[in-house]
């Protein structure tokens, strides 16, 4: 049998620390980098702006990246005419809009996961009416 192993003297208790004043914030080497740097912003975003101005493309991929958002593709509206019938019909025919090129893929998979959801709102409604009419037949309200 194994005894467990014994603390070590001078280990610090959860939450306790060895150093409750700590070293001052901003007195390090990081903070004075950042003050100096702070504290010449205007010029280097100038001097970044001419350099971007004067063709380097890394200066203005820099410049551009930081200050403006990123476009996201996305898909064109498109209408679809979907069937009356079941919700197994609609699936077909943005199948078959898929399959023709009338509907862009992802288009059609959100649509058949748009249907699958409705799907379930519609299981759920019925399940709630027939538990309603049970619940009467039997004398609950």
């Amino acid at each position: 049998m194994t005894t467990p192993p014994k603390k070590r003297p001078g280990r610090w208790k959860p939450g306790e620390s060895g150093n409750p004043a700590g070293r001052t914030p901003g007195s390090g080497e990081v903070a004075k980098v950042r003050a100096a740097i702070a504290t010449r912003i205007p010029e280097l975003l100038e001097a970044m702006m001419q350099r971007a101005l004067d063709g380097d493309v890394g200066a203005a991929r820099l410049l551009l990246e930081r200050t403006v958002a990123p476009l996201k593709a996305t898909d064109m509206a498109q209408p679809l005419n979907l069937p009356d019938g079941t919700l197994t019909e609609q699936g077909r025919a943005v199948m078959a809009a898929v399959s023709s090129g009338e509907l862009a893929p992802s288009q059609g998979a959100a649509l058949v996961g748009a249907l699958g959801a409705l799907a379930r709102v519609a299981e759920v409604d019925e399940l709630a009416a027939r538990v309603a009419e049970l619940e009467k037949h039997h004398g609950k309200s």
